[in-house]
């Protein structure tokens, strides 16, 4: 088994639990290295202490899971076949007492979590993410080479956008570019829904771009990333376009201070709260604090969104590998809104910026 599987069923021994069921795409990518969006059907990773795991997929998928190098048992079904049966007769081949399993809690239907009930009617139930998060938590080098990939495009993304900007252009219009000339770069899929918000707009932390068009005098900004070989980019930029008032000037200046400050107290062993606290104080102290309506940043790998969360209450410490973002924002309803997010790496001394497009405030 690779290093991932075998770390698991580790776990799994040490805590006395018989195996786990891994269902979400990104923990059995993680896993398997086999990458899939099943829609509504069923996809499933049994791993257990000693006995080689089975990997549970449609029957259209099984040529993708061997090309990504799965040499164990699989069970595919078919549109008409009843997964939950076939598990059931592979399960009863083999000499496993499931008196413990382990489940991804914050991922599992309860329609799903009934079939399981029904395959392990006298079995108590715990949560694989307690494992799951800490392991994914911390990057390898082939994970960190990924995401400083993926970065590099993300800050392409802002170039192409801040480029594209001119008087009378949508939002629309200038996603659309974005997106365009990342797809020429090989660009499958965006880590989320590209944000090109422009104006009063601006104020929405997670505003919907759509066809307002951009005008002197406004702040236009960027949330943007990519997804490469199964791991997100995340970075938000805010520049103006023509002349703005001392006010956004304000503001802007103000995030920046904030942004600069959270990045230079990442280090090992800093507590993750201290990092929130670090922006949010120097925003409180110029009188946005309650403007800064989110957390600092969050965590970063095959989801775009993943643990930890980048909170000023947690007491985790950062270590090295953990790939986290820094944003902090002020949005005023009245005049817009800014914010300015990195993604960072902990490295054994220090931090590392894996986004560098400037942040200095560039007028367009």
């Amino acid at each position: 088994m690779n290093q991932r599987l075998q770390q698991l069923s580790s776990w799994l021994k040490e805590r006395d639990i018989a195996c786990s069921f891994i269902t979400s795409t990104p923990n059995v990518f993680y896993l398997t290295n086999f990458y899939t969006d099943p829609h509504e059907r069923l996809l499933g990773l049994f791993v257990f202490q000693d006995e080689e795991p089975i990997l549970i997929c449609p029957n259209m998928e099984l040529g993708q899971a061997r090309n990504a190098g799965w040499q164990y048992e699989i069970i595919g079904f078919s549109d008409t076949d009843n997964p939950w049966e076939l598990i059931q007769h592979s399960l009863s081949k083999r000499n496993v007492n499931v008196s413990t399993l382990a489940l991804e809690k914050e991922h599992l239907t309860v329609e799903r979590f009934e079939q399981i009930q029904k395959l392990f009617p006298s079995t108590t139930f715990v949560s694989a993410e307690e494992k799951l998060h800490m392991l994914r938590m911390i990057k390898e080098d082939q994970e960190v080479a990924i995401l400083q990939e993926a970065a590099k495009l993300a800050d392409y993304g802002v170039e192409v956008g801040v480029e594209a900007i001119a008087e009378g252009k949508t939002e629309l219009d200038v996603l659309a570019t974005i997106e365009f000339e990342l797809k020429k770069k090989g660009i499958r899929q965006m880590s989320f829904d590209t944000m090109v918000l422009t104006g009063l707009k601006t104020a929405a932390p997670h505003g919907k771009p759509g066809l307002e068009t951009i005008k002197k005098g406004d702040f236009v900004l960027f949330d943007l990333g990519v997804i490469l070989d199964g791991y997100c980019s995340d970075i938000t930029r805010t520049v103006a376009f023509g002349e703005i008032s001392d006010q956004q000037r304000e503001v802007y200046n103000t995030v920046l201070k904030a942004q600069l400050a959270a990045v230079d107290a990442c280090k090992p062993g800093t507590r993750v709260g201290d990092i929130d606290v670090a922006a949010r104080s120097i925003i409180s102290n110029a009188g946005y604090g309650e403007y800064f309506t989110h957390r600092i940043g969050h965590g970063l790998g095959i989801d775009v969104h993943e643990f930890p969360s980048m909170n000023e209450t947690n007491d985790l410490l950062l270590q090295k590998g953990m790939v986290f973002t820094i944003e902090p924002g002020i949005y005023v309803p009245e005049i817009g809104g800014v914010r300015i997010e990195d993604d960072m790496i902990i490295t054994t001394d220090g931090a590392k910026t894996l986004t560098n497009f400037p942040k200095e405030l560039i007028t367009k």
